[in-house]
């Protein structure tokens, strides 16, 4: 194979991980933790914390804000987690997402 050839194959292998890279970060994943859900974009930023007040006891906020890290980690673990599926197929660059 000649250096144009690989040089191309690369340009194309590159922007197609950014594609997947890209549709990641606009998808939407949700943690849960007893009374609270929280969604979180595939590039980890909060979008949406959901408390469902009916379950809370008033005098609980340091229980509410324990669960509020649970189920934001549980988002991000999904997000990791798909997106190292999702990138698995180009193989194991690290340091690349």
């Amino acid at each position: 194979m000649n250096m144009q050839a690989m040089l191309k194959q690369a340009q194309a292998l590159q922007k197609d991980m950014l594609n997947t890279k890209a549709e990641i970060d606009a998808m939407d994943f949700e943690g849960e933790s007893s009374f609270v859900k929280v969604t979180v974009k595939g590039n980890k930023e909060v979008s949406r914390v959901d408390i469902k007040a009916e379950s809370l006891d008033k005098d609980d906020i340091e229980a509410l804000q324990d669960m509020i890290v649970v189920a934001i980690s549980e988002a991000n673990k999904k997000i990791d987690d798909y997106t190292e599926k999702k990138m698995s197929k180009y193989g194991n660059i690290p340091g690349l997402f």
